[in-house]
């Protein structure tokens, strides 16, 4: 029996599953640096460095040296340009292609379990267009299906990180996302729930000015989640490798208090771009309360918060909570949940957007160790799938356009069952 990761960066997702008691026959990306990157950490021989879109479901079974029954379990995060805040939103939007690719994959080679990571504008798109069209299909398809939009930072990772997670299988298992571990505020009387965990907690043993050749840790491992991602040979790979920063930068992060960003910078520091933009919408008429935020400015981290999402300009935007000067390769990668030995390949800047578009391998660690209760991995004989539901907010309540995507939903799939 065999596994697939399609779409799989630098193997964020694979080193997740392989942590949970998962393997991966084949991994699937496009790009060679994080094709690199996946072999030096996940091993040889399970790479192939290729453009999906043009890969038809044979030559993925060719390729791993599965035979089609073989196929357990299907994952991966699909990019999303074409209905990104800034994309056009159209399900027939070419940059879309690669996400249709996935689901039609998934509907092809039929495997017991899928899971596909997104962005929560899968959500909204086009009042939920796509977000309709993909699980219309896997139930077509006979899959039991159940999304949620997690908040990582309740399950034990050191962000706030908010993504879409689509889970389906096909043995009629009544699936649920585990529970929430971690919150602002512990509940009493319940030694299961636990506080967030802030940046400082991730990153605090990492020396504090990463200058040299060589990088040790600076302290013993302050708590579990350090010690859990720490190297046994106190060498932190990618650790020293930090932005290059002008004196005109410095003057600007001097300035940063923890949660400032560009707007809170005196006028002659902030960026010309920043100026540009505030001074086009009072020219538009914007009201005040609405004018700017920095196109792309700096944001000092808070200390005792989770980190802000990790993206690819995260090692160049965020700045360290307490020191004055950018987040170090290695503190985003912490920050991710990738432990210190995961060495990345490529230039400074290939390696900021491995991290940043990476599936965080705790999260899928806890989620497949969470699936591996329930499955069993036999296929059930089922022409009907069954729709499980979403948890898309942190109340009850429901978005208009939430109400009217599950409305359209129900609509289109009323021969199918409802939990």
């Amino acid at each position: 029996m065999g596994n697939l990761s399609l779409f799989s960066g630098c193997g964020g997702c694979s080193l997740g599953l392989k942590k949970a008691g998962l393997s991966v026959n084949l991994a699937v990306d496009i790009d060679k640096d994080a094709c690199d990157t996946y072999s030096a950490n996940l091993g040889k021989g399970t790479t192939w460095c290729t453009d999906l879109s043009k890969v038809t479901a044979k030559e993925l079974l060719e390729r791993s040296r599965l035979r089609q029954e073989e196929v357990n379990l299907i994952v991966g995060g699909p990019p999303c340009q074409g209905f990104s805040s800034a994309g056009a939103k159209d399900w027939t939007d070419p940059r879309n292609a690669l996400i249709r690719k996935f689901v039609d994959t998934v509907i092809e080679l039929k495997p017991i379990w899928f899971i596909m990571e997104n962005v929560e504008g899968l959500l909204t798109a086009n009042n939920g267009l796509f977000f309709i069209e993909a699980t219309t299909r896997f139930l077509e398809a006979g899959y039991w299906v159940r999304a949620k939009k997690v908040y990582m930072e309740n399950y034990g990772l050191p962000q706030r990180r908010k993504r879409v997670l689509i889970v389906g299988n096909l043995e009629r298992c009544n699936f649920d996302f585990p529970e929430q571990t971690h919150f602002v505020q512990p509940a009493l009387f319940n030694p299961g729930r636990q506080l967030q965990i802030n940046i400082m907690d991730a990153i605090s043993d990492l020396p504090a000015m990463p200058n040299v050749d060589e990088v040790c840790y600076s302290t013993q491992p302050q708590n579990d989640y350090q010690q859990r991602l720490r190297r046994l040979d106190d060498h932190p790979v990618r650790h020293n490798q930090i932005k290059t920063l002008n004196a005109t930068m410095l003057q600007r992060i001097a300035h940063l208090k923890q949660g400032e960003t560009m707007k809170h910078l005196p006028e002659e520091l902030q960026h010309p771009s920043y100026t540009r933009r505030s001074y086009r919408r009072v020219m538009d008429g914007t009201p005040t309360e609405k004018r700017g935020g920095a196109p792309s400015g700096l944001k000092r981290l808070i200390a005792n918060d989770p980190s802000l999402t990790i993206t690819s300009g995260s090692s160049a935007e965020f700045i360290h909570p307490i020191l004055n000067r950018p987040l170090t390769l290695r503190e985003c990668a912490r920050i991710q949940t990738f432990p210190d030995w995961f060495d990345f390949q490529g230039s400074w800047s290939s390696v900021a957007t491995q991290i940043g578009n990476a599936i965080p391998p705790m999260f899928m660690e806890i989620l497949t160790s969470h699936i591996l209760k329930s499955a069993t991995w036999h296929r059930q004989e089922n022409s009907r799938g069954c729709w499980l539901g979403i948890d898309a907010t942190k109340s009850n309540g429901k978005s208009p356009i939430l109400i009217t995507m599950l409305t359209e939903l129900k609509e289109r799939t009323n021969a199918f069952s409802y939990a």
